[in-house]
């Protein structure tokens, strides 16, 4: 065996390890492994009680009046394939479902109505969440009605404006239309998601008076920022309902050092993966209601839900051993802000969305996640891409990110 294949299955190894204790609890309340058990043994005998199911955590969501759990089931995932999915996040507690109209040609909001209309009860027990791109009230009153026709339900809980980039997109016509949608029972609550700008917008939002609840990046990496401590705490005082998003700190480098080796082993030792460290770092702040995580299949699910059940509190050894890994990696990650490579560029060339495509490509391993955002960047920018010079965002850029290195690849490899 060469080195390298050794390094892989070490790799391997902890990547999948550290689950074991925290998952069985959850196989132990869904019964699998008891009916293990009795298909092995045909000799009638009386069951052994499984273990008292632990709840779900819940958090009031802002000033909403609402509690939802402190895990949500993110929907850029072809629901109608993988309905098994909604089924098994409900019976574990998951309140809280988003999704967009854009997710998956639509067939995530179409997947949920299809859900609601074969379980029709469940409805009310889920806080739903939708967004779109559009902006102008017309075009946001033609997407929130196909959202409710591929939903098949007569209202949505949280209408979010899908990738906030500029604070000024919440005008007035904007929060007059939300306050009319509000008065219909089309929505119940209005609000906004960010990938770059964050802590500005947030910073923002308090001051317009009309903002219920914010989804926005938020992970070990950038939770440490004086912004955006400073916008955290503002909009929870306001009551504003916060959603953490992107909450692995994947970046457009695919991170894969001695220093990640190291972060696995230290939390593995304490029984559970550094998957599930760096979302419970998260819920250490009691400001973030839930965690929005794509959670692809049952094991994911599984993993992530048995996270939020363990009463495990991470030490400040082990918050300062994440941001230690966090400052070493530094330029494998983008944190989003934008108004410091786009002064530098002199305007948006939309440096922050390339860089979550190659996230989405390296870290999520999902190419045609990434190449269908990709395609929809204008044909101006993507044209130019690969020969531009992009020293001036380099020189200004707090990560030191390879910029221009990376903008070259995303041009040759999503194109």
């Amino acid at each position: 065996m060469s080195d390298d294949e050794k390094k892989i299955t070490r790799r391997e190894f902890i990547k999948g390890a550290g689950l074991g204790s925290l998952s069985s609890i959850i196989a132990l309340t869904t019964g699998s492994l008891l009916g293990n058990a009795l298909a092995q043994d045909k000799t009638p005998a009386t069951p052994t009680p499984a273990p008292e199911k632990p709840d779900m955590p819940m958090r009031p969501f802002g000033k909403t009046g609402v509690k939802v759990s402190i895990l949500s089931l993110g929907g850029i995932i072809d629901f109608t394939a993988n309905q098994i999915i909604l089924k098994k996040s409900l019976d574990w507690g998951i309140n809280y479902w988003d999704t967009a109209a854009s997710y998956i040609g639509g067939n995530s909001e179409i997947g949920i109505g299809q859900f609601f209309e074969k379980f029709p009860d469940t409805r009310k027990k889920i806080f739903l969440i939708t967004k779109s791109g559009t902006r102008d009230p017309e075009g946001l009153s033609k997407s929130l009605k196909t959202s409710l026709e591929r939903m098949k339900t007569d209202y949505i809980d949280l209408f979010f404006i899908h990738g906030l980039n500029d604070a000024n997109e919440l005008s007035p016509e904007l929060k007059a239309w939300a306050e009319k949608m509000k008065k219909e029972g089309k929505i119940k609550f209005f609000g906004f998601s960010s990938h770059q700008g964050m802590a500005q917008h947030l910073q923002h939002a308090p001051s317009l008076g009309w903002v219920d609840g914010i989804m926005m990046t938020y992970n070990y990496r950038i939770m440490h920022k004086d912004d955006m401590k400073k916008a955290v705490e503002a909009c929870h005082k306001a009551g504003i309902g916060l959603t953490a998003m992107k909450s692995q700190g994947g970046g457009p480098v695919k991170t894969d050092s001695e220093a990640e080796l190291e972060l696995a082993g230290r939390f593995i030792q304490k029984g559970f993966s550094p998957q599930q460290a760096k979302i419970k770092a998260i819920w250490e702040n009691s400001a973030i209601a839930t965690i929005c995580s794509a959670m692809y299949n049952l094991s994911t699910l599984q993993a992530n839900v048995a996270a939020a059940m363990d009463k495990t509190k991470l030490e400040l050894s082990d918050l300062n051993a994440l941001r230690t890994y966090a400052e070493s990696t530094c330029n494998g990650y983008c944190a989003g802000c934008v108004s410091l490579c786009n002064g530098a560029m002199g305007g948006d060339i939309h440096i922050a969305d390339v860089m979550r495509y190659m996230m989405y490509y390296r870290t999520y391993g999902e190419p045609e996640l990434a190449r269908g955002h990709f395609s929809m960047l204008p044909e101006t920018v993507r044209s130019k891409m690969a020969r531009l010079d992009y020293s001036p965002a380099e020189r200004v850029c707090p990560q030191g990110l390879a910029i221009g290195e990376i903008m070259r690849d995303a041009a040759r490899i999503l194109a």
